[in-house]
């Protein structure tokens, strides 16, 4: 499957079978030094839920953060006679596409639903909230009928010809959506998954008429998305340059449908996870990638977690589940090397043994790694059982390995650098943003056009004149090199989906920290 983003994505995986060796030996030396790291993760917390205010789109709130950002894409969906005012924008560009948004949407609901507690002891629970609720206000404008659904905002192709603020936007803000006419299975379940999701956060926060409404919003777009199957980048062929569906509808199917049982408690939607289970490949597919592409990973342990989770579970679906399990952990396996059939069923990795996927924007895949297998290993310790891999491996070395990957992430790598803006001393300060890259407009407002933004900011060799706190960059290639230029848009560019998986596991992280110290002084 392809998962890589704007067009640029790479098909090929890369040739890591004559480095499979070398990396499994460097990776040793680099968990060592990871062992000596300590790093603070209720700051990087903090700071990956800043980030998501630098991406908003519409008229930003009094209480905005990010001051260098303002007002952008006022008028969006004026032309087609809808508001679509709000969102984010996924990147370093000012497109606004729905099946990414979606799945933004739903990583954080999930994070919040895992490690609430852990976040509101960080201070962060008001924002985790507010980063939540900005888009799915945004999916309940764009969800103006039964069978429609608003599905992106502008165009990609001529907004990739501007480097412009968002403030400045002159490009095409053409809305594009689907409807029972022009189906989007992949998009409107990815939506009804995060509606969904998010529905179980604020009913859990005590807002439950907000919460109804997304669910009723949910359970609509998942009965849209089911009778009429279709791809969506058929019917929106616009994106299919950039957010192309590689691995069809039927993942995001399955994805809803769990998300809906976990939302509402309705049988017939774990009736529906189990029916499709081997026609929709929730039982057949493993796979060591996990993104706004593929949730069949994500699908899958997700089920898994109702073994724990449901008490009456019938023999016949605990089977069902039971095989989903397995998917679930021979993609646990696979990240952690530990699938038999070396470099074939295990996911490659760099030199110092970071997971590398793909050559563009590797890091997303990363992070989703690491915040299932942090899941993941949450759920073999309550169950107290271990990975079923080539060997036994405990749950406490499934978080472990997450640790490192995240550790990382933060600056223990060979580069010493920070892959996540505004962590530590050295970090990306060039990142492909043109937000960031160019004057803020509280403090430059005369016009800067698109010729000019390339001439003045893109081209210049000097530093962004704002740091995109919290971004997760797409980050070294696969000899953990890392070229901080806004030109490496492979490696400098940050998507919204690269940080949100990261405020579960900075979260966990932090509670893990809390309770090494304890150990350590009671040592003592």
């Amino acid at each position: 499957f392809l998962g890589a983003r704007a067009g640029r994505a790479v098909a090929e995986m890369s040739d890591v079978t004559g480095r499979f060796v070398l990396a499994a030996a460097v990776a040793v030396a680099s968990l060592v030094m990871a062992a000596a790291a300590r790093h603070d993760y209720g700051d990087a917390l903090s700071k990956s839920l800043l980030y998501f205010e630098s991406q908003r789109s519409g008229r930003l709130p009094y209480n905005q953060r990010v001051r260098w950002r303002g007002h952008s894409g006022l008028t969006d969906g004026l032309e087609q006679g809808v508001d679509l005012v709000g969102g984010y924008y996924d990147a370093g560009d000012h497109v606004k596409f729905g099946l990414p948004m979606a799945f933004t949407v739903t990583m954080l609901s999930w994070a919040v639903l895992e490690y609430g507690d852990q976040i509101a002891a960080a201070g962060e629970g008001a924002h985790a909230l507010q980063s939540i609720k900005w888009g799915t206000d945004y999916f309940i404008k764009a969800h103006t009928a039964p069978n429609e659904l608003w599905t992106q905002v502008g165009d990609g192709d001529s907004d990739h010809y501007c480097w412009q603020r968002p403030e400045d936007m002159t490009t095409s803000r053409r809305a594009y959506k689907v409807d029972a006419e022009h189906p989007g299975s992949e998009v409107a379940a990815e939506t009804a998954a995060a509606m969904a999701a998010a529905s179980i956060v604020f009913r859990r926060a005590g807002d439950a008429h907000y919460a109804h409404l997304l669910l009723h919003h949910a359970q609509q777009l998942f009965e849209f998305a089911d009778k009429y199957r279709g791809r969506y980048d058929a019917s929106v062929r616009v994106v299919k340059s950039y957010y192309p569906s590689a691995s069809g509808y039927n993942d995001e199917l399955l994805w809803a449908a769990l998300w809906l049982h976990r939302a509402t408690g309705g049988r017939e939607y774990l009736d529906y996870a189990v029916a499709n289970a081997d026609d929709f490949g929730g039982t057949g597919w493993g796979v060591s990638e996990f993104s706004w592409d593929i949730k069949y990973p994500g699908l899958q342990i997700l089920a898994s977690k109702l073994l724990l989770e449901e008490k009456d579970l019938s023999s016949e679906y605990r089977a069902v589940l039971e095989k989903y399990r397995a998917k679930a952990e021979f993609y646990v396996c696979s990240n952690m090397n530990k699938n038999p059939g070396g470099a074939a069923r295990n996911a490659p990795r760099t030199p110092a043994g970071l997971i590398f996927i793909r050559p563009w924007n590797n890091l997303q895949y990363v992070t989703n790694a690491v915040f299932l297998l942090t899941v993941h290993s949450d759920l073999l310790a309550a169950l107290g059982e271990p990975l079923r891999c080539t060997v036994v491996v405990r749950a406490e070395e499934v978080l472990a390995f997450a640790k490192t990957q995240a550790d990382y992430i933060l600056g223990t790598n060979p580069m010493e650098t920070s892959y996540l803006v505004g962590y530590s001393d050295k970090y990306p300060r060039r990142v492909h943003h043109r937000a960031a890259s160019t004057a803020s407009f509280a403090d430059e407002k005369g016009f800067i056009g698109c010729a000019q933004g390339f001439d003045s900011w893109y081209s210049a060799g000097e530093e962004n004149p704002h740091d995109l706190v919290g971004a997760v960059v797409g980050g070294p290639d696969g000899e953990d090199r890392f070229n901080d230029q806004r030109g490496a848009y492979m490696q400098t560019e940050a998507c919204t989906y690269n940080t949100a998986p990261m405020v579960g596991v900075f979260s966990r992280l932090m509670e893990l920290d809390a309770e090494e110290r304890l150990r350590e002084q009671r040592d003592l």
